[in-house]
């Protein structure tokens, strides 16, 4: 298939930072420290957790597979430093954890157009073992047609939309955090969030209504009638067609507008909500 063409799928194949914790209590310490609900999680099972600071906002996000003697904890965005930094500060002797040696894990993701990222669709690889037969005949994508990919279906892995100031509800990533669970890092806010309801911003795909001349970037604002409504988070450009696309976080006052105005030419861009978003949960 040509580079050219509109691909359905894709193999995102890249290397990540990986933390590895060493102990018979790193299922609990991880249950205190990140979003997901770890205890209770089955060895090899992949766990997708956002690690939280104290007022709820997104750090990094992390994938954490657990083993018989610990656990390896994945930066899939974020600084591993910080991650690991954050972790050697609150560890305690009676947690019974400690940190053993880092490395560089290598990732394997198929990527399907209109579908939100699935774990199923994940390995994690050896630097022995290749993939298996059913991921040989997708070729890995590059960083051009990956940003392009996930600007589409409205996956937050962009470092204007980890900020460290976003929280997961505007992100659309309610699916890696687990409300009924006890205290951890960051809980107190996201469950004030959750049940208040109404975050005051949230992820949405644009594009470009025609082709123009004005390049959008990554810090344009939006507008609705004259009034902020945004900011474009991330930028793609469509070579066919002439239109721009990505990610922007748009204001609660006009998540139901269908257009805005971009930049300082107020360009006209529609507005979506991303396929892989998950919405917050539902006040009760």
């Amino acid at each position: 298939m040509s580079r050219d063409q509109d691909v359905t799928a894709l193999i995102w194949d890249a290397r990540f930072p990986l933390i590895r914790l060493e102990g018979r209590g790193c299922s609990s310490f991880l249950h205190g420290q990140t979003s997901a609900r770890v205890d209770g999680c089955a060895d090899g099972d992949l766990i997708q957790a956002c690690w939280l600071n104290a007022t709820g906002r997104v750090q990094a996000l992390l994938e954490i597979r657990l083993d018989s003697a610990g656990a390896d904890v994945l930066v899939l965005n974020g600084d591993s430093d910080s991650v690991a930094g954050g972790f050697d500060r609150v560890i305690f002797p009676a947690d019974q954890v400690r940190l053993g040696k880092r490395r560089q894990q290598r990732r394997m993701q198929r990527l399907e157009a209109g579908k939100a990222p699935n774990l199923n669709q994940v390995i994690w690889l050896s630097e022995t073992h290749d993939a298996a037969p059913a991921w040989a005949d997708l070729s890995p994508c590059n960083a051009t047609e990956l940003e392009d990919w996930r600007n589409k279906q409205g996956w937050p892995l962009g470092d204007q939309e980890i900020t460290g100031d976003t929280n997961p509800f505007e992100l659309g990533l309610s699916a890696w955090v687990e409300l009924n669970k006890g205290c951890y890092l960051g809980q107190e806010t996201v469950a004030k969030l959750a049940s208040r309801g109404g975050v005051k911003q949230q992820l949405r795909c644009w594009q470009s209504t025609s082709e123009t001349q004005h390049v959008l970037e990554s810090g344009d604002q939006l507008k609705l009638n004259d009034s902020r409504a945004g900011i474009i988070t991330s930028v793609s450009r469509d070579k066919a067609t002439g239109n721009s696309f990505g990610l922007a976080l748009v204001r609660r006052q006009a998540l139901d507008a269908e257009t805005l105005q971009a930049g300082n030419s107020d360009v006209v861009v529609s507005i979506a909500r991303p396929s892989a978003f998950c919405d917050p949960p539902a006040r009760g």
